[in-house]
């Protein structure tokens, strides 16, 4: 079964370890990986993983174009990289931004809400949103009950102002408030990852969230190089579902998104 890794991160290789251990220690985790292009490559291969989308966060607004151009000289070096880009509200003109991300031939735009410290559903962001709404997809990171930036409730804001945004949210739609998204994001027409979520539930009730959700709508993601490629697809398959629906969230559901990208 081919598989498609649709949540990893990767860095350049001078700042890979020290870029990883600060998004570890974030979470107060020990990180699987140091987070270079070609680790996740050779780690990826081990784990029978053949295509993965890269999604970079910038923290600060300065780092915005660099961190896409990085991303786009990989994705453009590598067959098997597929490279969303990222905005910042204080970066000066999001919309230019984000047509350079259309223009470059990225496949999307990832927010990390928690980490760039602003929330989902900052208007700041409406003018990024309403550009690629009916092109290209967004993939927020949602969920984090230490923090209100990316409460579930605020993609549900986003989706509700920006009907026509395709949107994908990650970590089931809520890493550590698994259930309270599940109420929130059940019936909205929108993407969900599993990445982050098979470590911390098990594996009944990431089934069960699944179905809730329906198979359509749910992709693969490892989340490197926070967790192993290995073990995360090992924990996937483990999961008690049915072979259509371990093909629909290990490939064809994003085969379906990127195709349209």
């Amino acid at each position: 079964m081919q598989i498609i890794d649709f949540h990893a991160h990767i860095y350049p290789n001078k700042i890979a370890e020290k870029a990883t251990n600060a998004t570890a220690a974030f979470y107060g985790i020990t990180p699987a990986c140091t987070g270079s292009g070609q680790e996740l490559l050779g780690e990826g291969k081990k784990a029978g993983i053949s295509e993965f989308v890269l999604l970079p966060v910038a923290t600060k607004p300065e780092q915005v174009r660099h961190i896409n151009e990085f991303i786009l000289s990989e994705a453009t070096a590598h067959a098997e990289f597929h490279g969303f880009g990222t905005v910042h509200p204080a970066c000066g003109s999001v919309s230019n931004e984000t047509e350079f991300i259309l223009n470059a031939g990225l496949k999307g735009i990832k927010l990390h809400p928690d980490t760039q410290r602003f929330n989902t559903d900052d208007k700041r962001l409406f003018e990024a949103f309403d550009v690629i709404q009916g092109k290209l997809p967004v993939l927020v990171h949602c969920g984090d009950k230490r923090f209100d930036f990316s409460h579930p409730r605020r993609l549900k804001a986003v989706m509700t102002n920006f009907p026509r945004l395709r949107v994908i949210a990650a970590h089931l739609g809520g890493w550590s408030l698994f259930e309270e998204a599940f109420q929130i994001l059940k019936n909205s027409d929108c993407f969900l990852d599993i990445s982050s979520c098979m470590m911390f539930l098990p594996p009944e009730q990431v089934a069960r969230y699944i179905r809730g959700y329906g198979a359509d709508r749910i992709l693969f993601g490892t989340d490197f190089p926070l967790w192993s490629p290995q073990k995360e697809v090992k924990s996937f398959l483990n999961l008690p579902l049915h072979a259509d629906e371990f093909e629909k969230i290990a490939f064809r559901n994003a085969r379906r998104i990127l195709s349209k990208s």
